[in-house]
């Protein structure tokens, strides 16, 4: 049965109080957090003891923990063939990648083996496979061209070099700019490892997070275009300047097409070859995964095939091949750090040292969701740095891991980082006994290995449609990425992109999705108006949700967004309200308008009779005398303005057609200071109107936000909110029900003539800025007990004084009146609405 169908609906009844949330909480006794001190958190994380201590231990070296459950008979037969295969691998892009790298090939093989060793006892991860990858290479080598160019190590030629190559008279010393670059390249690896065990033990690996799929599928096919291009002059084998920086791709390509005709042959065909028959091979290996145990090696069959050949045919002597040459049997020496060139690498370190780990935990996290295990992202920081600190103190370059040689280790049947270990034993073999069979081998054929591995890394560009049709943003954060860092190089690039990509996170909250929700009739869902059709919106009341965090940047647009959705702006309101008030003064002075006994403010023509309701402030001087102690004998003039009625005096006065307003607020997460004191600024623009606003849907957290950030006062207080948008509408609708709902600005003025008895006048509050920040406002509310000076609107020096909602006095029988008292300029006219005798009266006095 389809679940969705009309007769699979079942309705529900929920029979249960409406809930504000003082409500709620009194009835369900909410909690106060306990709240730890800050000894008592450092007692409970840095208590000792015997479980705690090797919990610690473990955590430190997880190979102390999963080799002592290794289950050898199950699993050691699996990792020895996998760790053989992938040493094999491991092998031939250490020696490939090193020309990333602009090193010797040894290095390389330097670089594929002394990380598994450190990473073996602090790794998490069983799967992937460490050792030099593409991007992180080629971001070495950009350092490495950049501090150690070929111009810098030119000697006076004569004819014939030893240690030197000789072009032109002018003599490279080979063995200087070797030694050189591979102390710029270790020490750039040092100075990344260091960076990561700083994250790693300040627990900062969530910052990788930033890093999001779409910017590093940009970044990485940038990458491969670099490496592309780098390898392509090896591949044709013509000279070409070292470029670096901005546009060094452009550069480099103008470098290959000016010489392309000094292209070796024998070095061109070799390397064409090996691309198409390694891509090939691999394509086979990926096609037939399941049928074939083992995927065919076809890079160490390529390379041993290319390197008997080369030596057999003599392609160096005969051909002018470019060959790898020298492969030193051995380690070199540990050496320590050149101190002085890090303060010049520290930029791209950091970059390498984010890159790196990104790519690495990316990879480690797939294979770990496949196999059922969790890594440790922070651990997994300590493990790569130190892996990178004792790789480049043995002249080896950073390492992270790459996806095509992980692979091979974990479809090879590797189970743990045995077969890691057994494939580091596999490229110590080829250091101290093998690597002088491979000096014959062509450096096109490493080049053309390095290019067919980047098929993964180019197949990234087919994401970008489906990016497009998805999310918009995420493409183009891709586009972005990938362009910045292909013109500006691998560093800045990626910085362009990271920026781009934070860029739209903030124009998306600073410019949320904001709507105005209906109700589903019958029910207590509320949708956005425009999405249903079978949807209504309730009378009287406007709903407002905002999909996003509210704070200092986007608060703005949610006010605006507010004023179109209710269709008026409350400070416009107010102040066209205020100046309809100033006219029906005025012309109640002239005698053009009185007040009827029902209140309502009538034209004296329309009644035919004299206005007896306004008496000059000359002829009121002369029958009270002397004016003491505030005493001001007035005639009463009774005033009603219904402002949703026609009004007497010409002032276009904006309609409100609602008499409450809720802001859903269950997608809110975050508040900030000026979001809540702006918020509150804007419920008291709307109360004083005759607005009520509810707030519906606050989770608890966001409610000790107000409270911490002093949300509530006086008159917005915590009634105004609800648990839900539902509870917030059937409160609304008793309380019409009951009457209780009336306009402000009618209320104040009508509530003044049943006033008996004046409460007397206490003090004043603070200034209050209005909704458009552009005013300063004045107005006396009466409660029953006290005056409250609120400063809302000042206009010409007059001032308004009227009722809050809830005011009524008792009578008393000597009359009364207000008096304000105000710094003012002698000659300014001030004008009040007293309340004398449990009328309004208007006193004018200068």
């Amino acid at each position: 049965m389809d679940a969705h169908s009309p007769e699979n609906l079942y309705p529900y009844t929920v029979s249960r109080p409406i809930y504000s949330n003082p409500t709620f909480e009194e009835d369900n006794e909410r909690q106060a957090r306990e709240e730890r001190t800050l000894r008592e958190r450092l007692s409970r994380t840095c208590g000792c003891s015997g479980r705690q201590a090797l919990k610690v231990v473990k955590g430190v070296f997880p190979v102390i923990d999963w080799l002592s459950r290794y289950p050898i008979r199950e699993w050691l037969p699996s990792d020895v063939i996998s760790g053989v295969s992938t040493g094999l691998v491991c092998s031939l892009q250490g020696l490939a990648y090193a020309l990333l790298v602009s090193v010797a090939p040894v290095y390389g093989l330097y670089s594929a083996f002394f990380p598994i060793l450190t990473y073996f006892l602090l790794g998490t991860s069983r799967h992937i496979s460490v050792g030099p990858f593409p991007v992180t290479c080629l971001m070495v080598g950009s350092v490495v061209l950049t501090l150690a160019p070929d111009d810098h190590f030119l000697l006076p030629g004569n004819g014939t070099g030893v240690n030197g190559t000789e072009a032109d008279g002018i003599v490279v010393d080979v063995e200087a700019m070797e030694a050189q670059r591979i102390m710029v390249a270790s020490s750039m690896t040092v100075l990344v490892g260091l960076f990561q065990v700083v994250m790693g033990l300040l627990q900062v690996g969530f910052l990788v997070r930033y890093l999001s799929d779409p910017l590093v599928g940009g970044f990485t096919t940038a990458a491969a275009f670099h490496v592309l291009i780098s390898q392509l002059k090896i591949v044709l084998s013509v000279p070409t300047n070292n470029h670096s920086g901005c546009f060094s791709i452009l550069y480099t390509l103008i470098d290959v097409f000016t010489n392309i005709r000094q292209t070796n042959r024998a070095d061109l065909v070799a390397g064409l070859l090996t691309i198409v028959i390694v891509m090939a091979v691999k394509e086979v290996n990926s096609k037939f995964r399941h049928k074939i145990p083992v995927p065919i090696p076809i890079e160490v069959i390529v390379t041993v095939v290319a390197a008997g050949i080369s030596y057999a045919t003599e392609l160096e002597s005969r051909y002018g091949a470019s060959i790898v040459h020298s492969i030193p049997r051995g380690f070199a020496p540990a050496q320590p750090p050149n101190t002085e060139l890090l303060w010049n690498i520290l930029g791209s370190s950091f970059s390498t040292a984010v890159v790196g780990y990104a790519v690495a935990v990316s990879v480690a996290k797939v294979y770990a969701a496949k196999h059922d295990y969790t890594i440790d992202g922070n651990q997994e920081l300590i493990a790569f740095g130190f892996s990178n600190v004792f790789c480049g103190c043995f002249s080896g370059f950073v390492a992270s891991t790459a996806l095509s040689r992980t692979a091979v280790q974990e479809s090879t049947g590797g189970k743990s980082q045995v077969a890691g270990i057994i494939s580091a034993v596999m490229v110590m073999i080829v250091i101290l006994a093998l690597g002088n069979l491979l000096e014959p081998l062509q450096k096109s054929v490493l080049a053309a290995i390095v290019i067919a591995n980047l098929k993964g890394m180019f197949m990234q560009v087919t994401e970008v449609p489906t990016l497009w049709r998805q999310n918009r943003a995420d493409c183009f954060i891709w586009l972005a990425t990938c362009l910045a860092s292909v013109v500006l190089g691998l560093d800045v690039g990626l910085l362009a992109g990271l920026v781009f990509e934070m860029g739209t996170v903030v124009v998306r909250t600073q410019f949320p999705a904001c709507s105005t929700l209906g109700n589903i009739p019958g029910t207590n869902i509320y949708r956005n108006m425009k999405d249903y059709k079978n949807i209504a919106e309730v009378p009287g009341i406007k709903i407002f949700k905002c999909n996003a965090p509210i704070y200092f940047a986007n608060i703005d647009y949610f006010k605006e967004r507010l004023r179109v959705t209710v269709g008026f702006d409350s400070v416009r309101v107010f102040k066209k309200r205020n100046k309809a008030l100033k006219k029906i003064h005025k012309l109640i002075k002239k005698g053009k308008l009185r007040a009827t006994e029902t209140g309502e403010v009538v034209s004296e023509v329309s009644l035919g009779v004299d206005n007896k309701g306004f008496e000059s402030e000359q002829d009121s001087g002369r029958e009270s005398g002397q004016v003491e102690d505030g005493d001001w004998p007035v005639p009463e003039v009774e005033v009603r303005v219904d402002w949703a009625l026609e009004l007497p005096v010409r002032v276009s006065v904006p309609k409100v057609q609602i008499h409450s307003l809720v802001l859903d607020f269950s997608a809110v997460s975050f508040l900030d200071v000026v979001a809540v004191k702006s918020l509150r600024l804007v419920i008291k623009e709307f109360l004083r109107i005759g607005v009520n606003v509810y707030i519906a849907g606050c989770d608890d957290e966001i409610v000790r936000k107000m409270e911490a950030l002093s949300f509530f006062d006086e008159e917005v207080t915590r009634d105004l909110l609800f648990l839900s948008v539902h509870d917030a509408i059937l409160f609304i609708k008793l309380e019409t029900a009951n009457g209780s709902m009336q306009d402000a600005m009618v209320e104040g003025l009508s509530l003044m003539q049943d006033c008996k008895e004046p409460p007397p006048f206490t003090e004043e509050e603070d200034l209050i800025e209005t909704y458009d920040n552009q005013h300063r406002v004045r107005t006396i509310f009466i409660t029953p007990f006290s005056f409250i000076v609120n400063r809302i609107r000042m206009f010409d020096s007059h001032y308004v004084v009227r009722y809050s909602s809830e005011t009524l006095c008792s009578s008393i029988g000597n009359p009364w009146t207000l008096q304000l008292t105000q710094k003012r300029r002698r000659a300014d006219p001030v004008s009040v609405f007293s309340v004398n005798g449990g009328s309004a009266s208007i006193n004018n006095f200068p």
